[in-house]
């Protein structure tokens, strides 16, 4: 195979990236805020702080683009915990226009509206904690009694009255009703759902057996057989609003099906304007989580200009980290 002789304009290209751009200490004060260090990061060069400090830049643009549809995607366990405010308030904020989810989510952010989940470890005894009625999420505990009980004698109630004209809805219909009927709750401006209702941002769940909410619509069903999901509603509804939007942006975290989801119904437009991907995938393995924002561009899915970031790390590190950026810089 012959080597290809590189071009004149590849060899442009090549000086433009090779732009010589200092390296610059962090110097840490007493009174620096949160953006202060992460535009100390950007000035750093070091790994990923460098690109956590680029992922906040793009967050930012995204956010203040006119006519950007912004949506948010995420596995349902950084809602067990403290990460739920930074949604919460993302959404209070509008800084989201529509999330795409797994079940758990509605799992978490409701059972935690009546009860408490409370903090451990990775290396508990987990046999222990069975025999206690426990189960444990990584380092966060959840009580029998904070969970499974507390969505059957709270969502069945709701159902009746949910379906009560109608027995076929969408996803993001049946969860617009939970978060309308939280109002009444207390503590219920610490929900997801109650705030994605009042600040209409639909949440579509296309998994949405896969969890206690889900269960718990299913037992409904026993008693209700003309119960009806629409999921095709749900996409109807994800492919007219990528579709009519000028742009589009995404902080994706995790993967799996919302990841998935995401992605999918942008290529139909020509991919993503504004990408974040926020993992601790690996993608040797050639898995979708793993999978890097450049391999989405390969599919349209991620458009080959688009201001994009993979920033690698823990999300209940890194997303309240660029919300705090965030929020200095626009609220």
């Amino acid at each position: 195979m012959v080597a290809k002789k590189e071009t004149s304009a590849e060899k442009e290209k090549m000086k433009k990236q090779l732009k010589k751009i200092p390296v610059k200490d962090i110097k840490v004060t007493k009174a620096m805020t949160v953006d202060d260090m992460l535009q100390a990061m950007g000035r750093a060069g070091g790994f990923t702080a460098q690109k956590l400090a680029d992922a906040t830049d793009i967050a930012e643009k995204m956010v203040k683009k006119e006519g950007c549809l912004k949506i948010l995607s995420f596995p349902a366990c950084i809602m067990a915990t403290g990460t739920r405010g930074v949604i919460v308030d993302m959404v209070k904020n509008h800084m989201v226009d529509l999330i795409i989810t797994t079940c758990g989510c509605l799992d978490h952010d409701l059972s935690r509206l009546y009860a408490a989940y409370y903090k451990g470890d990775f290396m508990m005894d987990d046999a222990l904690l069975r025999e206690n009625d426990v189960s444990r999420l990584g380092n966060v505990l959840v009580p029998d009694d904070c969970y499974g009980y507390v969505l059957e004698d709270n969502l069945l109630p709701m159902f009746d009255e949910i379906f009560t004209e109608t027995q076929s809805m969408s996803t993001h219909e049946i969860i617009d009703k939970v978060g309308e009927k939280l109002a009444d709750v207390k503590g219920h401006e610490d929900s997801l759902l109650y705030w994605a209702h009042v600040n209409n941002v639909p949440i579509v769940v296309p998994g949405i057996t896969d969890g206690s909410f889900g269960c718990q619509l299913w037992m409904y069903y026993q008693t209700h057989r003309k119960l009806r999901i629409d999921l095709f509603a749900d996409e109807q509804m994800l492919s007219e609003m990528t579709n009519d939007a000028k742009y589009t942006g995404a902080i994706i975290i995790g993967g799996g099906i919302s990841k998935h989801h995401v992605i999918w119904w942008n290529q139909f437009r020509g991919g993503l304007d504004y990408c974040i991907y926020l993992t601790t995938a690996e993608e040797y393995d050639g898995s979708l989580s793993g999978a890097r924002i450049r391999e989405a561009v390969s599919w349209g899915k991620v458009k080959a200009n688009a201001k994009k970031m993979t920033v690698e790390g823990d999300a209940t590190i890194t997303l309240p980290l660029i919300y705090a950026g965030l929020a200095n810089r626009l609220l």
